[in-house]
């Protein structure tokens, strides 16, 4: 969605630009026969250009399908009711990290940390940056951006007994081992923290960084993950997700 200009010439949040995605998908749902896309701006009050553009995304990821001039709910949408429902907070998450993944050109992940572990709630990958493989993220959380920044958030106690459940054991010869190197975050002000990064620590030619969310006795982390050949993005993306996700991701997300 990069290059989408508010109609007050500024720069839309990346929750807005997910939140016009929704607003279209929802307006063509209502339409099972399908809808222009000056009938679908009108119903979203979006100008035109913002909603061609949303639409391409939406079609080009198969929530919908544009046949004959009109646009008509994909089978991603299909897949997506027939497990959670169509209005669940699991739907508009996955929606939520699909449209961040496209602006960003990476890999896009929201893990929390619940019943004493570190899960991955969801993924969403983008052309050039496929996701990581997740089979060992639990355990491997102590390699991952999003796991590390969990464990820095925990109490001493939830950490110890987190690591005592998941060695710190190496997946790459750049992992790293000594519990009294990672990182630790308060849980006040998280957003003004340095987003934690690793390189090639879970997965060789991967790097990633997150960024922390804090929603009351909540903790979590939204990170992205990258080819090494872009590490040197990491910082500018992860800088981007600080200052402008904020609380309104946890609020939306907390529906899960």
């Amino acid at each position: 969605m990069t290059g989408t200009v508010a109609a007050d010439g500024t720069a839309p949040t990346l929750i807005a630009s997910a939140q016009r995605a929704l607003r279209l998908l929802e307006a063509a749902a209502h339409h099972p026969r399908g809808a222009t896309a000056k009938q679908l701006a009108r119903d979203t009050d979006l100008a035109l250009g913002t909603a061609y553009h949303l639409l391409r995304t939406l079609v080009h990821d198969h929530y919908l399908e544009r046949r004959d001039g009109v646009y008509l709910t994909g089978p991603a949408v299909a897949g997506l009711i027939r497990h959670d429902g169509p209005a669940s907070g699991r739907t508009r998450l996955r929606m939520l990290l699909g449209a961040l993944a496209d602006e960003l050109s990476a890999a896009v992940y929201f893990t929390w940390y619940r019943h004493g572990e570190v899960e991955l709630v969801e993924a969403a990958a983008a052309p050039g940056a496929p996701l990581i493989d997740r089979h060992r993220f639990r355990s491997g959380a102590h390699a991952t951006a999003a796991g590390k920044t969990l464990l820095a958030l925990m109490t001493a106690e939830e950490r110890r007994d987190h690591l005592a459940r998941h060695p710190m054991v190496p997946l790459t010869p750049y992992t790293l081992l000594d519990p009294a190197h990672l990182p630790l975050l308060p849980r006040q002000g998280p957003r003004r923290a340095v987003p934690i990064t690793q390189f090639q620590e879970y997965q060789l030619g991967t790097a990633g960084a997150a960024v922390p969310i804090v929603a009351g006795n909540g903790i979590g982390a939204i990170s992205v993950s990258l080819p090494m050949a872009q590490a040197h993005r990491l910082a500018g993306i992860a800088a981007q997700l600080r200052t402008r996700l904020g609380d309104d991701f946890a609020t939306m997300a907390f529906g899960i």
